[in-house]
């Protein structure tokens, strides 16, 4: 039997003990409590590369198209779906992928297309469409005003880093208004990321201002941006890569690419090379890869462009 002394010193270690768990628990539970960060899904690699920019540490990114995927071919799985129901902010373009403009919520989507002056969808898009160039504002209307319409405009405007650089400025201001209480640091590495992509512009504005031919011919009409940006002219053998040329649009361009002296025909990481080198083979060319960015590369954005920038400097014949 314990004596009085010792059922007090027994008490009092007890209820040290206690008090000590309780301090542990009570700062562990404040140190370790997370940090809902918000939530950006981005529809396929280039945005998904600007929205890591922009948004830094202050939000968790995640891209709806697997990398090696053809963003055009993405179906949306129940989790997918329920992600861009949850998700603070989704950043796309519309007319990439059907599936994702029929998911977004309009209140809390940023379609990168509204940010920049767009351009008609190519040469073989439908003849009403042809003559077709809006501002930002009026197709920022159209989202606003909830108007169903067919995508005209050629929607791959991060291929013109200059346009690509207005995208992360105002995606600054988007992401500022969502999440107010980091809007500085958004709007700060939103500058720094124009900034590169203006850097990026002027490099490939010097390197391809002097150069034997203009004419670039590619798989399919995704360089429209960079031809308009760079004073080029893209030939695409089809409009998008679903297409299959017929043989007569593959001799039209095989006469253009002799008449042209065109010495190199672009072919695309994620498209088939095979109707690429038969028009090169018949316009007594060569073939090389002139990535549209659709799917991560081996680097980044910034490093991928710049190996297109040589690609092009080689084979269009562009000098110092």
């Amino acid at each position: 039997m314990m004596s009085g002394h010792s059922r007090l010193r027994a008490v009092g270690m007890l209820t040290g003990a206690m008090v000590l768990t309780a301090t542990a628990c009570g700062s562990t539970t404040t140190a370790t409590a997370p940090v809902d960060k918000p939530e950006v899904l981005a529809a396929f690699y280039p945005l998904q590369w600007v929205t890591e920019q922009v948004g830094g540490p202050d939000i968790t990114v995640q891209s709806l198209t697997a990398a090696g995927v053809e963003p055009h071919d993405l179906e949306l799985g129940a989790q997918q779906v329920a992600d861009l129901e949850d998700a603070t902010l989704t950043v796309y373009i519309k007319g990439v992928q059907p599936a994702v403009d029929e998911a977004v919520a309009a209140d809390r989507s940023f379609d990168a297309a509204t940010a920049v002056t767009t351009i008609p969808a190519g040469e073989h898009a439908e003849e009403e469409h042809a003559e077709e160039e809006h501002a930002a504002e009026e197709h920022a209307a159209e989202e606003e005003a909830g108007h169903e319409h067919e995508v005209s405009y050629d929607p791959h405007i991060w291929l013109d880093p200059s346009r690509f650089a207005t995208v992360a400025t105002k995606l600054g201001e988007r992401l500022a208004t969502a999440d107010p209480a980091h809007a500085q640091g958004y709007k700060d590495r939103a500058a720094k990321t124009a900034a590169s992509l203006t850097t990026l512009d002027q490099e490939f504005t010097k390197g391809l201002t002097a150069c034997s031919t203009k004419t670039m011919i590619t798989a399919h009409e995704a360089f429209g941006y960079l031809a308009d940006r760079y004073q080029l002219k893209q030939v695409g053998i089809t409009l998008d890569p679903e297409t299959e040329p017929s043989p007569a649009r593959i001799a039209e361009v095989a006469k253009l690419a002799k008449a042209e002296k065109v010495t190199t025909v672009f072919t695309e990481a994620l498209v088939s090379p095979k109707v690429a080198e038969v028009l090169a083979a018949e316009a007594g060319a060569k073939t090389a890869v002139l990535d549209p960015l659709e799917s991560k590369p081996s680097g980044d954005y910034l490093s991928a462009m710049r190996d297109n920038l040589q690609t092009l400097r080689t084979s269009l014949g562009c000098t110092p």
